[in-house]
């Protein structure tokens, strides 16, 4: 209980004053391009894991979960492999954890298009607007990511209709 308080307070308390929005464009494991205005509109985490990292593979099942709920409508996962012997070992771990949101294969260049990866994993939040509205290195749950999106959404307002005088 203690570790996931403290990965939600170090979440949240991670907030980055970015004013500029990123342009990254990434071809995916399936050929496909990953470019963040293809997500405007969307929440979209970006996530650094490796094949070995005990906490990149812990956190894949949430993750995966909650691409699969919610990546047609205000969430999606682009996970980012680094650190990996060949394409075949990715795409062979990517296969037996059934994971379904695009996966890009990354090196320290490609990941500097992001942020800073100091460790595995990392996540960046980028909110639907494009800009990052926080970072993370260590594992995420999906609790601490739809508390997050949760309380930094804003509702949408429906105009409340008043009878005429």
């Amino acid at each position: 209980m203690r570790q996931r308080i403290l990965t939600v307070l170090l979440f949240a308390s991670l907030m980055l004053p970015f004013s500029s929005s990123f342009a990254f464009q990434f071809t995916d494991t399936q050929g496909h391009s990953q470019t963040l205005t293809a997500y405007k509109g969307k929440w979209l985490l970006v996530n650094f894991w490796a094949t070995w990292c005990p906490p990149c593979r812990a956190e894949i099942p949430d993750l995966i979960a909650l691409h699969n709920q919610y990546h047609n409508s205000k969430f999606a996962v682009l996970g980012v492999a680094m650190d990996y012997d060949s394409a075949q070992q990715v795409a062979d771990f990517v296969h037996k954890m059934h994971i379904s949101y695009p996966i890009v294969l990354g090196d320290e260049k490609l990941a500097s298009e992001v942020g800073q990866v100091e460790g595995l994993p990392t996540s960046y939040l980028f909110n639907p607007q494009g800009k990052i509205v926080a970072m993370q290195v260590g594992a995420l749950s999906r609790a601490d990511i739809e508390h997050y999106i949760d309380s930094h959404s804003t509702p949408v307002r429906t105009p409340v209709k008043t009878p005429a005088n």
